[in-house]
Order: structure tokens, then C-alpha cells, then sequence
């Protein structure tokens, strides 16, 4: 399968805040307890031989660290999610980054098993935390995948 990434353009800020709305419960995403808005945040998308948008990360750089905020591929299995995240770690590695970071919740086993396959560690377990969550953003599902209550925030990191 062929696609091609490229940074996120101004251009592209409506489809991913429509697309955040559509796979996420809302346009922001509530992570350690701080709202953000993927919509507004860098990134790369991945894009199709049409370009057409089939996967997306975002990312913030915060002192030495690179949060990986938001990944998403459209075409699961093809290695859209693996060369985002080796994207990010590439932004990350140019701005100085000691780390690359990212939380997950405690249902989203496809995600612990997709991380740590790619070098991830699990470094904390927060819980309660999408509890909390639960107060600034009220969309967040009480059950997830296998109909497992959310409740817990799970974070992995990549050493740069």
C-alpha cells in the first residue's frame, strides 16, 4: 500500500477537527488532565495515492519531551501508525527531545500491544484519571473496547 506523509498544513485544521469529532467523542481530547485541541496542535498526516487523509498524529513539544497527543490510521495493519510515530520521533529528536510520551487508557489493549512493539515502555498507570477526565470533557464513554470500563490512563515512553 502507498502513502505519503506530510506536515499539517493550516489548510487541513477543519478536516481534523471534524475527523476528532468523529472518532474521538469531540474536538478535543482530554489527556493528564489538560483539554487539548489536535485541531490546533503540529503534526503529520498520511495521505493515500489520491491524497486522501488515512492517518494522523499530533504532538507537543514541552521542555525535552514530544507528548504524542493523538494517533489515528484509517487503514489499520498497513504501517501508517508505525511511520507517523517514526515521524514524530524524528521531530522530536531535531527539537532536542530526551523522550517521546503518549497516554492511552486501560481498555485500549490494541494500543499497549501496537506501543510496546514499537519500542514503548510502560512507565505509569494513573487511576482514576479518566475519571477525572470525565469533568472537563462529559462525552468520554464509560465502556470501551470489549466493553471494558475506562477509568484508567496508561503512559508509555520512548527514550530519544
Amino acid at each position: 500500500m502507498w502513502f505519503r506523509l506530510r506536515q499539517i498544513k493550516d489548510a487541513d485544521r477543519e478536516w481534523i477537527r471534524r475527523f476528532m469529532s468523529d472518532h474521538w467523542a469531540g474536538e478535543s481530547v482530554v489527556v493528564h488532565g489538560v483539554v487539548c485541541h489536535p485541531h490546533l496542535l503540529p503534526g503529520f498526516i498520511a495521505e493515500d495515492e489520491r491524497a486522501e487523509p488515512i492517518g494522523l498524529a499530533t504532538y507537543v513539544i514541552e521542555n525535552s519531551a514530544c507528548e504524542l497527543v493523538t494517533l489515528d490510521s484509517i487503514r489499520m495493519g498497513k504501517g501508517v501508525g508505525s511511520a507517523l510515530i517514526a515521524a514524530v520521533v524524528q521531530e522530536g529528536q531535531k527539537q532536542k527531545c530526551s523522550r517521546l510520551w503518549c497516554i492511552t487508557t486501560n481498555d485500549n489493549l490494541p494500543a499497549l500491544q501496537f506501543y510496546q512493539k514499537r519500542d514503548f515502555h510502560i512507565v505509569a498507570v494513573h487511576p482514576g484519571a479518566v475519571d477525572r477526565a470525565r469533568t472537563l470533557k462529559p462525552s468520554i464513554p464509560l465502556l470501551g473496547i470489549e466493553n471494558i470500563p475506562i477509568r484508567d490512563e496508561i503512559e508509555l515512553e520512548m527514550r530519544l
